[in-house]
């Protein structure tokens, strides 16, 4: 349910307010800016996608139906303003083959505590494709159909880039804390 400050700051911005709208980007910006670095690996490229992204709030507030979050909404719209850009930029999908010795996953110690930043960056490190279905379902709360509509593949195409993404995800995540000697371990323990 909407709070009577947010209901009037975005009608504020519906009616053009130059103060109301740089008010609702400054809330906004930060959390949109990460959400778009999940994507997107150039910055500039982010950067680039959530002010895009802003214009097509802007413009469609009058679309927002109060249905749901509206953080929610603007959201979905960053994220389809990425899957544009990724579309310009980088293939979004992969043969098997495009990752030579992609094994079964290697068991992950449970013990292992990477911090938020690692792990992103882990997953920034993705391959596009597997990387946008991983933050689509796994960041964003997608189901395959609706992945495959966005992203024009199939259903099945949705499922095995999910799970060649954890895969790789589980074999650089054992291999981090494989390699990590007792003294960079504890920087990854709680």
């Amino acid at each position: 349910m909407k709070t009577t400050s947010e209901t009037a700051l975005l009608e504020a911005c519906r009616q053009g307010e130059a103060r109301a709208q740089r008010l609702l980007y400054d809330r906004l910006a930060p959390k949109m800016l990460t959400t778009c670095r999940r994507y997107l690996r150039n910055p500039d490229d982010a950067e680039e996608a959530m002010m895009s992204g802003f214009v097509k709030v802007f413009r469609g507030l009058g679309s927002f139906r109060h249905e749901g979050s509206f953080e929610g909404w603007v959201r979905r719209i960053m994220v389809r303003e990425c899957l544009n850009v990724l579309g310009r930029h980088e293939p979004l999908l992969l043969a098997f083959d495009d990752c030579p010795g992609l094994a079964p996953a290697l068991p992950a110690a449970a013990e292992t505590d990477l911090h938020t930043a690692d792990l992103l960056a882990l997953v920034q490190a993705l391959p596009a494709g597997y990387r946008t279905v991983f933050n689509l379902f796994a960041l964003e709360g997608y189901n395959h159909p609706e992945i495959a509509a966005l992203l024009g593949i199939s259903e099945g195409t949705s499922k095995s880039q999910l799970s060649k993404a954890r895969t790789l995800l589980q074999r650089r995540v054992a291999a981090l804390s494989l390699s990590s000697t007792p003294e960079t371990y504890s920087r990854y323990a709680a």
